[in-house]
């Protein structure tokens, strides 16, 4: 499973409450399960207003803790893929409702802006861009 460590300021999604539960969070990513696309120790920025689509990076809750994949759906099932075929044992069927955030940012663990990219996605109808090329977004 994609484990992840929670950034030092930042509280694990089920801890949060009110305004703040809306608000976005950094965890940091500790094992490959997600590489190429996202590197051992980096930086991931969840929206948990975000509305996960088909094609998402996500957190989802499964039953034993948060984990970190990409959502696909096919025949109106979802599931939390991950993207390194090394683990590709570990998909599975989840229910919508498990997603808790969808990932926009990620960046390196140095903190080089070059090093950050930024993903597209959707709240409440509104699309907020990333810029995946050139990771200014």
């Amino acid at each position: 499973m994609a484990e992840m460590k929670r950034s030092a300021m930042a509280p694990a999604p089920d801890e949060l409450s009110g305004c703040a539960s809306a608000e976005p969070f950094a965890l940091q990513v500790i094992d490959d399960s997600m590489e190429p696309e996202f590197k051992k120790d980096c930086i991931i920025i969840i929206d948990p207003e975000g509305l996960a689509t088909d094609g998402s990076y996500v957190i989802a809750l499964i039953e034993n803790g948060y984990i970190f994949r990409q959502l696909r759906r096919h025949e109106d099932k979802y599931y939390l893929v991950p993207l390194n075929e090394a683990y590709a044992h570990e998909t599975r069927e989840i229910a919508i409702e498990q997603v808790k955030g969808v990932i926009i940012q990620q960046a390196a663990p140095n903190g080089r802006r070059k090093d950050r990219k930024k993903y597209e996605y959707r709240v409440k109808g509104e699309v907020r861009p990333g810029c995946g090329s050139c990771g200014q977004g």
